[in-house]
């Protein structure tokens, strides 16, 4: 309730000016993703009573279609175009530095992760010293890192922001078009040539163009409802034919043991489901605002935001807890076949034991996402730039591989030692705030 009181005087202050839909549309993509991974967890006991880790993907092939739904990246990407293009061109009114801006942008990004980069470090230290196979180790701890892919991209993005900004300003949606044409040159060469290394660098064009389409939001591009609705069609016949016609998979997230995945790399695809998943939802734009102007739904908005970060982050580590009590428990809860109508019905309280799991992580990490700059000049902005390379390289190398089960410590090592020094470089201004914002 106090929680709920601070974000009512919050929501109260909010200029009339504010697409409150921007922030509706985070909040909600992180919730999507992370109920989406909860579902997609299928850990039981087989026949020899042995605990099996598997995916629903793998078991049930019809759930691929539910992907189209449930993959909301590319809309948390659109909305990171949006509010970054708002922030970037706020700066520039003001007079301020990039480093002053890119120290205020990637804080509320990496110092969250602080706090679950040690207490998996804590946890892998133990579990390595109780003999623990390291195979194990490294599954739990890489399972629980599975959501940090995306920070790490959504870094490398932002650092581009002035340089994005530049080339909308002068090209407009030929932008778009372009990153969009240099994404499918690198399919091209992914799948008819055979380079699979050159696939990478779509990392940077496929999510580059989404971004993009923040930009084209921000500036009123899509005000027409007729015509979103027309590119929400477009955009899921240009999906359907490539998946039904092309080498792509259906399936809009990454399957295990599938040797092609849409995500990683990162296919057109992805470009085609933004533009699909994106006209629909900015045609509901209008009556959303009008909702959204109401208090209990905007407070409800700003609570889920003040901690959105935070749950996404932790939500795997939960599931691992519920999963080891699980276990402790003689496997309860984990003896249904999955995709089974058992299988199914038992979704509800599984959703329910994840939540609980995770509400007191938010709870003790929550603060971590609201930090607060010291006095003083910000930094050089190479500083940044080199700390935001360095995260990232450490936050990819821990999401492929884990936090243990490697070297002689149990760690892994270079991934840790990139991202701890990586946020030292960003945040050493920065101290965690005491109270909610």
């Amino acid at each position: 309730m106090a929680a709920w009181s601070r974000a009512a005087e919050l929501a109260d202050r909010t200029p009339p000016s504010r697409n409150r839909y921007v922030d509706f549309l985070r909040a909600m993509s992180m919730l999507m993703v992370t109920v989406g991974h909860w579902l997609a967890a299928a850990p039981y006991f087989d026949a020899a009573d042995t605990l099996t880790t598997s995916h629903i993907l793998t078991v049930v092939p019809w759930t691929a279609w539910l992907t189209w739904i449930v993959q909301v990246m590319p809309i948390f990407f659109m909305v990171g175009g949006y509010a970054n293009g708002t922030s970037w061109r706020a700066a520039r009114r003001d007079h301020k530095s990039y480093a002053a801006w890119l120290e205020g942008r990637l804080r509320r990004l990496v110092w969250p992760i602080l706090p679950l980069l040690v207490v998996w470090v804590a946890i892998v230290a133990i579990e390595y010293a109780r003999g623990v196979r390291p195979e194990l180790i490294s599954y739990g701890s890489q399972a629980a890192f599975i959501p940090i892919w995306f920070l790490a991209v959504y870094i490398g993005i932002t650092l581009l922001v002035p340089a994005m900004e530049s080339a909308w300003t002068r090209f407009g949606m030929r932008s778009f078009w372009a990153l969009t044409a240099a994404a499918v040159a690198i399919d091209v060469m992914y799948f008819s040539v055979g380079l699979r290394w050159l696939g990478f660098a779509n990392y940077l064009f496929v999510w580059a163009a989404i971004f993009m389409l923040g930009y084209a939001w921000l500036d009123e591009r899509f005000s027409a409802r007729g015509t979103l609705l027309v590119g929400a069609v477009l955009g899921f016949a240009t999906l359907f034919l490539l998946v039904q016609n092309g080498a792509y998979p259906v399936s809009m997230i990454g399957v295990p043991g599938d040797p092609i995945s849409t995500t990683t790399p990162p296919k057109v695809t992805l470009i085609a489901l933004a533009i699909m998943q994106g006209g629909l939802l900015l045609a509901a734009q209008a009556p959303a605002r009008r909702w959204l102007a109401g208090r209990v739904a905007w407070t409800a908005t700003v609570v889920m935001n003040s901690n959105i970060m935070t749950m996404f982050i932790w939500h795997l580590t939960a599931t691992t807890l519920v999963i080891l009590v699980a276990y402790l428990a003689g496997g309860f809860g984990l003896r249904l076949e999955p995709g089974s109508s058992e299988w199914w019905w038992s979704r509800f309280p599984w959703l329910a034991a994840n939540a609980m799991a995770l509400i007191p992580l938010v709870a003790a990490f929550g603060r971590f996402e609201r930090p607060r700059a010291t006095d003083g000049a910000p930094a050089p902005a190479w500083r940044y730039v080199l700390g935001a390379f360095m995260t990232g390289a450490g936050l990819s190398l821990l999401a492929a591989q884990g936090v243990g089960g490697h070297s002689s410590f149990g760690l892994n090592v270079w991934g840790l030692t990139l991202a701890f020094v990586g946020i030292g470089l960003i945040a050493s201004r920065i101290g965690a705030s005491r109270g909610v914002v």
